[in-house]
């Protein structure tokens, strides 16, 4: 278990650098990463997701602020939505649901395999979105404060869901919805993720299964990786960003879906 940890550690730092990168991927990495090599149950792993992204995004938004890449008043328009329905979705639809939810002779399933086949299948969708080249701010789609509410807090309820930050949904809603140029998205994006990510943990708070010391340390290793992911972002070409990330989220959703379905097959 102590290797285990190690690997996991030294992996967060991946965590932090597509956060600081990319304003995203943070849940996509964290999750798998807790899950695959440190032994987590989906949904405990959910709950230190949101804790380690929401404190990583926290601190290379406030850098992209500093940058003048952070739209503030998207902040809000997605913002308030996307907390009430992660807080909602934390604390009471993903503790409602039953450990086992279908068991029959052919096939079960189980709240491990749902939790991990809806991620996987909405990173797929999201990687789509992100490796379409050059549509990003063809200026057809409405920046209507209510229409960026709705993607709020249908973004909420799905990250919530699956324990993830949502940056990964977050960026091409900002790029699709409110031609918001990639790297003012990806600021943007770092906010609304730290906000909602912190606020959807608290509802996990009274869980007597997390373990701080190491909740911890595996934040901070993301943190290191918050200042590489920064400096990188500067001098990369915000089109070849989206691209990379979008192929990186297509890898890790074939990836789960591979792997759970072959898990609950055999």
């Amino acid at each position: 278990m102590e290797n285990d940890h190690l690997v996991g550690y030294s992996l967060a730092v991946l965590v932090g650098i597509s956060l600081g990168l990319i304003g995203s991927g943070g849940s996509i990495l964290s999750v798998p990463i807790f899950v695959y090599i440190m032994g987590m149950h989906p949904a405990l792993a959910a709950a230190y997701s949101l804790f380690v992204v929401g404190i990583s995004a926290l601190v290379s938004g406030v850098q992209k602020a500093k940058d003048g890449l952070v739209d503030f008043k998207k902040v809000l328009a997605f913002g308030v939505p996307t907390l009430i329905a992660v807080f909602i979705t934390r604390k009471i639809i993903v503790p409602s649901i039953p450990e086992m939810l279908v068991i029959t002779d052919q096939f079960t399933l189980s709240k491990r395999l749902l939790l991990m086949v809806v991620f996987a299948l909405v990173m797929l969708v999201a990687s789509w979105k992100m490796i379409r080249p050059g549509n990003e701010t063809k200026g057809n789609s409405s920046s209507n404060p209510f229409t960026i509410s709705l993607a709020g807090l249908a973004i909420g309820f799905i990250a919530g869901f699956v324990g993830a930050g949502g940056g990964f949904l977050i960026v091409p809603a900002l790029l699709f919805l409110a031609n918001t140029p990639i790297k003012k998205a990806i600021g943007t994006s770092l906010f609304i993720v730290a906000v909602q990510s912190l606020i959807g943990f608290l509802g996990d708070i009274p869980n007597p299964n997390i373990n701080y010391p190491m909740l911890l340390v595996f934040t901070g290793c993301a943190l290191f990786g918050v200042l590489i992911g920064n400096r990188l972002s500067k001098v990369i070409a915000g089109e070849k960003l989206k691209t990379v990330f979008g192929y990186v989220v297509l890898g890790m959703g074939i990836y789960i879906l591979v792997k759970e379905i072959g898990f609950s097959a055999s």
